[in-house]
Formats: structure tokens, sequence, C-alpha cells
């Protein structure tokens, strides 16, 4: 890739507050090399989503610097924002250990962006209880964001019993007519929940900003 072909969103931080995320999952390794170059010539963060280990272990051998995060499949350079505790909680609910990679991009995210995340792990609504029980630890976040594959209705269930903006992340998780996570797509697009937001399937990534929005409005 020549530098014409990568034309980087500079200035994307000062002007949205948000790290322009690089998509890793279709850029070969020397793409991401060069494009990981830029941003620390600008000293803009760098965060690279969807990036399997053997395409990160290449980069790495170059730039010895980045660091992977398998469990969420992500490249960094650079340190994260500083924390900013005024802004408040984000949690992160998933439905099962299966929703554990997508809902780890979004708890990077936030991560990378100053914000303080929490995850809240195997709420899925075959065992309601679990979720039930977990209520109280969500009064003091400021926005929920519900991971969940299969029909998706964990962000439906969860926006019926809480207050605070819940955000759902349909994940590419189940059998069959769940289609790769179609089904949870359709499903939360369809709740009876009001003011259910929901991202694209697997979308931890805009997941996170949608909650960053929220706490900087």
């Amino acid at each position: 890739m020549t530098d014409s072909q990568s034309r980087l969103d500079l200035s994307r931080q000062q002007r949205l507050g948000m790290v322009e995320a690089v998509w890793g999952e279709h850029k070969t390794p020397e793409q991401i090399i060069e494009i990981l170059g830029k941003l620390e010539g600008a000293r803009e963060l760098a965060l690279v989503t969807r990036v399997e280990a053997k395409k990160a272990r290449q980069v790495i051998s170059v730039v010895s610097k980045a660091q992977y995060h398998k469990q969420s499949r992500c490249l960094t350079l650079g340190a994260p924002a500083e924390l900013q505790p005024s802004l408040g909680k984000v949690v992160v609910l998933s439905g099962g250990t299966s929703d554990l990679v997508v809902a780890s991009e979004a708890l990077l995210a936030l991560h990378w962006h100053g914000i303080h995340s929490e995850l809240l792990l195997d709420v899925g609504v075959s065992g309601l209880h679990r979720l039930l029980g977990r209520l109280e630890e969500l009064k003091n976040a400021k926005a929920l964001i519900a991971c969940a594959g299969m029909e998706g209705a964990l962000p439906t269930v969860l926006a019926g019993l809480v207050p605070q903006p819940v955000i759902g992340v349909p994940v590419a998780v189940g059998y069959g007519v769940s289609a790769s996570g179609k089904t949870a797509l359709e499903g939360m697009l369809a709740s009876c929940a009001p003011g259910l937001a929901v991202m694209n399937i697997d979308n931890g990534y805009g997941a996170a900003m949608a909650a960053l929005r929220i706490l900087k409005a």
C-alpha cells in the first residue's frame, strides 16, 4: 500500500473526542504497520480492531511497541487516554461467554478513551435470575452495553428493567436460523422496549463510541 492509499483522520480526536479505529480484518500486516507508523508519527492513539493472532504477530515483529489484546482481537500502540472518572461508568453485559470477544472489544475501546468500564459476564435470559440478581450493581452506571447472540433478547429485557441508556450489540453466535447474528439484530431492532439503541452485528467498538457520546453529552 502506498502513502496515497492511507488517508487517516488525524483530527478526529480533537473534533469528536474519539480515536480513529482502524479496521484490521481486511488489511495486510504491511498496511497495518504503515498506518501504525503514521499514527505514532502524528502522536495519535492507535487502535486496530478485528486482528487475528497470526497477523498480530507479524505486525509486532516490526512494530515492537505494539500490544496485542487476544481476548478482544485488537492491536494498540501507545498508552490509553487518562481515566476520566467524572464522566461516569459504563457496564458491558454479555449474554454468555461466546459473546466475550465482542464485549471485550467494547471494553478495550472504552478503556482506550479513558472511560471507566466493567464487564458483567454470562447474564443471558436462559437463566434470567442471573441478571435479576445483579441489577443492583447497575444502578451507578451511566450507560449499558448488552452483547447477545441467539435471539438477542438480553438488551430488550434489560431496557425494560433499568432507566439508563441501553445499547444492544447483536453477536454472530447461534445455531441455524440465528444466521450469523442476523436474527439477534432483527430481534433488537423489533424490540418493544422504548429507546433501545442497536449497533450492527459484532460492533463492540461502535457500541463503545455510542456510550462515549452519551457520557459526553
